[in-house]
Protein backbone atom coordinates (compact mmCIF):
# COMPACT_ATOMS: atom_id res chain seq x y z
CA UNK A 1 0.00 0.00 0.00
CA UNK A 2 1.34 3.37 -1.03
CA UNK A 3 -0.09 5.80 1.50
CA UNK A 4 3.24 7.56 2.07
CA UNK A 5 3.76 8.00 -1.66
CA UNK A 6 0.27 9.43 -1.98
CA UNK A 7 1.18 12.01 0.63
CA UNK A 8 4.23 13.13 -1.34
CA UNK A 9 2.50 13.65 -4.69
CA UNK A 10 1.24 17.03 -5.84
CA UNK A 11 2.12 19.07 -2.76
CA UNK A 12 2.94 22.04 -4.97
CA UNK A 13 -0.58 22.06 -6.44
CA UNK A 14 -2.54 22.15 -3.17
CA UNK A 15 -1.62 22.45 0.47
CA UNK A 16 -2.21 19.77 3.05
CA UNK A 17 -4.39 22.31 4.83
CA UNK A 18 -6.79 22.24 1.86
CA UNK A 19 -7.07 18.45 2.08
CA UNK A 20 -7.52 18.64 5.83
CA UNK A 21 -10.47 20.98 5.36
CA UNK A 22 -12.07 18.35 3.12
CA UNK A 23 -11.53 15.71 5.80
CA UNK A 24 -13.14 18.03 8.37
CA UNK A 25 -16.22 18.37 6.13
CA UNK A 26 -16.44 14.59 5.78
CA UNK A 27 -16.28 14.18 9.56
CA UNK A 28 -19.14 16.67 9.88
CA UNK A 29 -21.15 14.45 7.51
CA UNK A 30 -20.55 11.37 9.66
CA UNK A 31 -17.47 9.68 8.16
CA UNK A 32 -15.58 8.14 11.07
CA UNK A 33 -13.31 5.32 9.88
CA UNK A 34 -9.70 6.48 10.50
CA UNK A 35 -8.25 4.57 7.53
CA UNK A 36 -10.76 6.18 5.16
CA UNK A 37 -10.12 9.68 6.49
CA UNK A 38 -6.36 9.13 6.26
CA UNK A 39 -6.62 7.95 2.66
CA UNK A 40 -8.76 10.95 1.70
CA UNK A 41 -6.32 13.32 3.41
CA UNK A 42 -3.27 11.89 1.68
CA UNK A 43 -4.63 11.23 -1.82
CA UNK A 44 -3.94 14.01 -4.38
CA UNK A 45 -7.45 14.27 -5.86
CA UNK A 46 -6.37 17.09 -8.18
CA UNK A 47 -4.38 14.53 -10.18
CA UNK A 48 -7.63 12.71 -10.99
CA UNK A 49 -9.51 15.70 -12.46
CA UNK A 50 -8.96 17.84 -15.54
CA UNK A 51 -6.33 20.52 -14.97
CA UNK A 52 -8.92 23.24 -15.56
CA UNK A 53 -10.87 21.96 -12.53
CA UNK A 54 -7.91 21.27 -10.27
CA UNK A 55 -8.75 24.31 -8.12
CA UNK A 56 -12.03 22.56 -7.20
CA UNK A 57 -10.50 19.15 -6.51
CA UNK A 58 -10.89 19.37 -2.73
CA UNK A 59 -14.47 20.60 -2.72
CA UNK A 60 -16.98 17.98 -1.63
CA UNK A 61 -18.55 17.80 -5.07
CA UNK A 62 -18.69 15.44 -8.03
CA UNK A 63 -16.82 16.84 -11.02
CA UNK A 64 -17.01 16.04 -14.75
CA UNK A 65 -14.27 14.01 -16.40
CA UNK A 66 -14.02 12.95 -20.05
CA UNK A 67 -16.49 10.75 -21.95
CA UNK A 68 -19.50 12.15 -20.09
CA UNK A 69 -18.43 10.55 -16.81
CA UNK A 70 -17.78 12.05 -13.37
CA UNK A 71 -15.40 11.70 -10.47
CA UNK A 72 -17.61 10.96 -7.48
CA UNK A 73 -18.17 13.36 -4.62
CA UNK A 74 -15.57 12.70 -1.88
CA UNK A 75 -18.34 12.05 0.65
CA UNK A 76 -19.77 9.27 -1.52
CA UNK A 77 -16.32 7.75 -2.06
CA UNK A 78 -15.68 7.85 1.69
CA UNK A 79 -19.15 6.54 2.56
CA UNK A 80 -18.97 3.58 0.16
CA UNK A 81 -15.45 2.73 1.30
CA UNK A 82 -16.37 2.97 4.97
CA UNK A 83 -19.33 0.64 4.48
CA UNK A 84 -17.10 -1.94 2.81
CA UNK A 85 -14.89 -1.88 5.92
CA UNK A 86 -17.71 -2.51 8.42
CA UNK A 87 -16.74 -6.16 8.88
CA UNK A 88 -12.99 -5.53 8.71
CA UNK A 89 -10.54 -4.80 5.93
CA UNK A 90 -11.24 -7.06 2.92
CA UNK A 91 -8.29 -8.86 1.34
CA UNK A 92 -9.51 -8.51 -2.24
CA UNK A 93 -11.90 -5.89 -3.68
CA UNK A 94 -13.46 -5.68 -7.14
CA UNK A 95 -14.36 -2.23 -8.44
CA UNK A 96 -16.80 -1.90 -11.32
CA UNK A 97 -16.10 1.35 -13.17
CA UNK A 98 -12.53 2.61 -12.80
CA UNK A 99 -13.41 6.05 -14.15
CA UNK A 100 -10.76 8.55 -13.12
CA UNK A 101 -9.18 5.99 -10.79
CA UNK A 102 -9.80 8.01 -7.62
CA UNK A 103 -11.98 5.43 -5.86
CA UNK A 104 -9.47 2.69 -6.66
CA UNK A 105 -6.66 4.85 -5.27
CA UNK A 106 -8.53 5.34 -2.00
CA UNK A 107 -9.14 1.60 -1.74
CA UNK A 108 -5.52 0.81 -2.60
CA UNK A 109 -4.35 2.88 0.36
CA UNK A 110 -6.34 0.60 2.67
CA UNK A 111 -6.79 -2.91 1.24
CA UNK A 112 -4.14 -5.34 -0.04
CA UNK A 113 -5.52 -5.96 -3.55
CA UNK A 114 -7.86 -4.01 -5.82
CA UNK A 115 -9.21 -5.34 -9.13
CA UNK A 116 -10.88 -2.69 -11.29
CA UNK A 117 -12.68 -2.91 -14.64
CA UNK A 118 -13.55 -0.02 -16.96
CA UNK A 119 -15.58 -0.21 -20.18
CA UNK A 120 -14.18 3.01 -21.71
CA UNK A 121 -10.62 2.41 -22.87
CA UNK A 122 -9.48 6.06 -22.82
CA UNK A 123 -10.51 6.42 -19.18
CA UNK A 124 -8.68 3.23 -18.27
CA UNK A 125 -5.47 4.36 -20.00
CA UNK A 126 -5.53 7.65 -18.08
CA UNK A 127 -6.28 5.90 -14.77
CA UNK A 128 -3.42 3.44 -15.25
CA UNK A 129 -1.01 6.34 -15.82
CA UNK A 130 -2.12 7.84 -12.50
CA UNK A 131 -1.68 4.52 -10.72
CA UNK A 132 1.87 4.27 -12.05
CA UNK A 133 2.61 7.86 -11.09
CA UNK A 134 1.47 7.18 -7.53
CA UNK A 135 3.18 3.78 -7.45
CA UNK A 136 -0.08 2.00 -6.63
CA UNK A 137 1.15 -1.45 -7.54
CA UNK A 138 -1.69 -3.24 -5.73
CA UNK A 139 -4.27 -2.18 -8.33
CA UNK A 140 -4.96 -4.52 -11.25
CA UNK A 141 -7.11 -2.88 -13.93
CA UNK A 142 -8.46 -4.04 -17.27
CA UNK A 143 -10.70 -2.96 -20.14
CA UNK A 144 -13.92 -4.96 -19.84
CA UNK A 145 -17.69 -4.78 -19.63
CA UNK A 146 -18.49 -4.17 -15.97
CA UNK A 147 -21.57 -6.38 -16.16
CA UNK A 148 -19.26 -9.37 -16.41
CA UNK A 149 -17.09 -8.32 -13.49
CA UNK A 150 -13.76 -10.15 -13.34
CA UNK A 151 -14.78 -13.76 -12.55
CA UNK A 152 -11.39 -15.36 -13.22
CA UNK A 153 -9.87 -13.41 -10.32
CA UNK A 154 -12.79 -13.97 -7.93
CA UNK A 155 -14.38 -14.61 -5.59
CA UNK A 156 -14.05 -11.23 -3.88
CA UNK A 157 -14.38 -10.21 -0.27
CA UNK A 158 -15.99 -6.96 -1.43
CA UNK A 159 -17.36 -5.41 -4.61
CA UNK A 160 -17.92 -1.69 -5.14
CA UNK A 161 -19.92 -0.42 -8.13
CA UNK A 162 -19.54 3.19 -9.26
CA UNK A 163 -22.42 3.43 -11.75
CA UNK A 164 -26.10 2.70 -11.22
CA UNK A 165 -27.81 -0.29 -12.92
CA UNK A 166 -31.59 -0.64 -12.85
CA UNK A 167 -31.16 -3.99 -11.12
CA UNK A 168 -28.23 -5.65 -9.34
CA UNK A 169 -26.37 -7.81 -11.92
CA UNK A 170 -26.55 -11.49 -11.00
CA UNK A 171 -23.06 -12.00 -12.44
CA UNK A 172 -21.63 -9.71 -9.76
CA UNK A 173 -23.52 -11.37 -6.93
CA UNK A 174 -22.06 -14.70 -7.96
CA UNK A 175 -18.51 -13.28 -7.66
CA UNK A 176 -18.94 -12.44 -3.98
CA UNK A 177 -17.27 -14.81 -1.53
CA UNK A 178 -19.41 -16.11 1.32
CA UNK A 179 -19.45 -13.34 3.88
CA UNK A 180 -18.49 -10.87 1.15
CA UNK A 181 -20.29 -7.56 0.73
CA UNK A 182 -21.23 -5.29 -2.14
CA UNK A 183 -21.99 -1.57 -2.19
CA UNK A 184 -23.95 -0.55 -5.27
CA UNK A 185 -26.23 2.31 -6.41
CA UNK A 186 -29.44 1.01 -7.99
CA UNK A 187 -32.20 2.85 -9.84
CA UNK A 188 -33.73 3.68 -13.21
CA UNK A 189 -32.78 7.38 -13.17
CA UNK A 190 -30.61 9.80 -11.24
CA UNK A 191 -33.58 11.03 -9.20
CA UNK A 192 -34.63 7.57 -7.99
CA UNK A 193 -31.37 5.83 -7.11
CA UNK A 194 -30.57 4.29 -3.74
CA UNK A 195 -27.28 3.04 -2.37
CA UNK A 196 -27.52 -0.58 -1.26
CA UNK A 197 -25.37 -2.82 0.92
CA UNK A 198 -25.58 -6.51 0.02
CA UNK A 199 -23.94 -9.29 2.03
CA UNK A 200 -23.62 -12.90 0.91
CA UNK A 201 -24.55 -15.43 3.57
CA UNK A 202 -24.87 -19.21 3.70
CA UNK A 203 -28.55 -18.84 2.83
CA UNK A 204 -28.35 -16.21 0.11
CA UNK A 205 -28.07 -12.43 0.21
CA UNK A 206 -29.03 -9.84 2.81
CA UNK A 207 -29.75 -6.33 1.54
CA UNK A 208 -30.18 -2.99 3.24
CA UNK A 209 -30.69 0.49 1.80
CA UNK A 210 -28.22 3.16 2.92
CA UNK A 211 -29.29 6.47 1.36
CA UNK A 212 -30.41 8.25 -1.81
CA UNK A 213 -27.65 8.87 -4.37
CA UNK A 214 -27.13 10.08 -7.94
CA UNK A 215 -24.70 8.21 -10.20
CA UNK A 216 -24.13 7.97 -13.93
CA UNK A 217 -26.09 5.04 -15.41
CA UNK A 218 -24.54 1.58 -15.60
CA UNK A 219 -23.93 0.75 -19.26
CA UNK A 220 -23.13 -2.54 -20.95
CA UNK A 221 -20.56 -3.08 -23.68
CA UNK A 222 -17.08 -1.66 -24.15
CA UNK A 223 -15.96 1.56 -25.82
Amino acid sequence: MAINMLHKQGIGMTSQRTRDRLVARLKEKGIRHPAVLKAIAETPRHLFVDEALSHRAYEDDALPISNGQTISQPYIVARMTEVLLEDGIPEKVLEIGTGSGYQAAILAAIVPRVFSVERIRTLLVQAKKRFRQLKLHNIMAKHSDGTWGWPESGPYDAIIVTAAPEHVPQELLEQLAEGGRMVIPVGEGRDVQELRYIKRTEDGFETRTLEAVSFVPFCSGIA
